[in-house]
């Protein structure tokens, strides 16, 4: 079975990518809560991996060990070297499609991130960050958002043998500044013709500083400590089949709290390029939106049959915009039926136009999709957002509550074709007065 591997020019976490001299970590795991994976297999999961299924012991914060079977995850040891050049130093951690571990180019001399896909996965991220790496035409200006997506450093194929709590609140200068490049990154993915098609804080990655590249492996170990491993042992108690690896390993912790972060920290990395598609060229349908049903855009739900536009990353930005500024996503982030996340869309932004099965003719739900209430918009930002800054990291003043709200409400239309652009993100009023301004500082101040 031939699996298909990547090295990152930038070293990541939980299937996102960093630079080839730095190491980044995730919004989900390092800025907020310890993110668990769950046992069983996403809706995704292939034929291949669905049949004649093993069932092993449950293993906290380690990948689905039931994909450890023809088509689905390579076994990787701490230890390993892959492609007779890199060499396996830890875990850094798993995605539906991948497991993700820090490396050591022995030939360069540097740490870079080594992506191992299942053996089924389509090579689509591999072939969108191509693209989005070409050089541009010596004579068009070079995108300020380039350097915020990851590049391909190598590629190779190998054979088989919560409790939320103040932490999670960024200083509001760091939270400007993020924000600020986040809208850069996704604006040179939309120039570049492609739509990322899964934009949510597990897909943000901060770099490390530089002076962790220096590390040699022993001092790695020293300073994060040594590889944390469990046994894997099958439900019913038979030996593992030589597919399995005799331990899985827990991912390394290189994130720090949001509380604890400067505008030093600021090098942000938009990643994970999985669900990216060029609309102008291939055709993604609504129903084939894979992201978190808490950052997915209205229409995947209500118009599953139409074709993805750009503005369906707008939707996604938008609510990644507000929890990094926030306390908590805008919407429920559990795995509800899609016509409750649609009643709160419309309890939040107000009445949906046109007709709607979920929706009464005023366009309010129907008391048949509505579990519970969610407060409209300007006291969504009061509960999620103001109350915890007023008490943790000082309030938002009223022009740029103002601001921003704005922009929010103008990239969550219920239309696509009503929302804003990319480029229209950029030049609003509240990422030029308020976000840019930090984001010049984190450069001036970046280490």
């Amino acid at each position: 079975m031939i699996r298909h591997s990547q090295i990152l020019k930038r070293v990541i976490s939980s299937s996102l990518l960093l630079t080839r001299s730095q190491c980044a970590i995730p919004t989900s795991t390092s800025f907020h809560r310890p993110h668990k994976l769950h046992s069983g297999f996403p809706t995704r999961s292939s034929s291949t991996m669905a049949s004649d299924r093993i069932e092993y012991n449950w293993i906290e914060d380690v990948e689905t060990l039931e994909f450890y079977q023809p088509g689905g995850y390579h076994p990787v040891m701490i230890g390993d070297t892959l492609h007779n050049r890199y060499l396996v130093v830890d875990k850094l951690g798993s995605g539906g499609y991948s497991t993700v571990w820090l490396a050591h180019d022995t030939s360069l001399k540097h740490y870079v991130t080594l992506k191992v896909n299942i053996a089924d996965a389509l090579p689509n991220e591999a072939k969108v960050l191509k693209a989005l790496s070409t050089s541009l035409l010596s004579s068009s200006p070079v995108h300020l958002g380039r350097d915020l997506v990851p590049a391909i450093l190598d590629e190779f194929e190998v054979q088989d043998l919560r409790e939320i709590s103040f932490s999670r609140l960024f200083p509001i200068d760091v939270a400007r500044a993020l924000c600020y490049g986040l809208v850069q990154a996704v604006a040179y993915t939309h120039s570049q013709g492609h739509v990322h098609g899964d934009i949510h804080l597990g897909n943000i990655m901060i770099k490390l500083s530089s002076r962790f590249n220096d590390l040699s492996v022993k001092e790695c170990y020293g300073k994060y400590g040594e590889p944390e491993t469990v046994p894997i042992t099958r439900c019913d108690g038979k030996p593992l089949t030589p597919n399995v690896p005799t331990h899985a390993v827990l991912p390394l912790f290189l994130g720090k709290y949001a509380e604890t972060f400067t505008l030093a920290d600021v090098r942000l990395l938009l990643g994970d390029f999985g669900e990216a598609f060029a609309p102008n060229s291939e055709v993604r349908l609504g129903e084939d939106c894979h992201a978190p049903p808490a950052f997915r855009a209205p229409e995947t739900y209500l118009e599953s049959k139409t074709p993805l536009t750009y503005s369906s990353d707008i939707w996604s930005l938008a609510t990644a915009i507000w929890e990094i500024v926030g306390m908590k996503p805008i919407f429920s982030n559990e795995f509800i039926p899609h016509a409750q996340i649609v009643a709160q869309h419309v309890d939040v932004l107000g009445q949906m136009p046109g007709e709607c099965k979920y929706f009464d003719e005023d366009g309010g739900p129907t008391d048949s999709y509505r579990a519970k209430k969610w407060p409209p918009l300007e006291e969504s930002f009061e509960i999620d957002i103001q109350k915890w800054r007023r008490k943790w990291r000082g309030e938002i003043k009223k022009d740029e509550k103002k601001a921003f709200l704005d922009l929010i409400r103008r990239m969550l239309m219920f239309r696509p074709e009503d929302r804003l652009t990319a480029e229209d993100v950029l030049q609003s009023e509240w990422r030029v007065k308020w976000a840019f301004p930090e984001y010049k500082r984190s450069l001036d101040t970046s280490v």
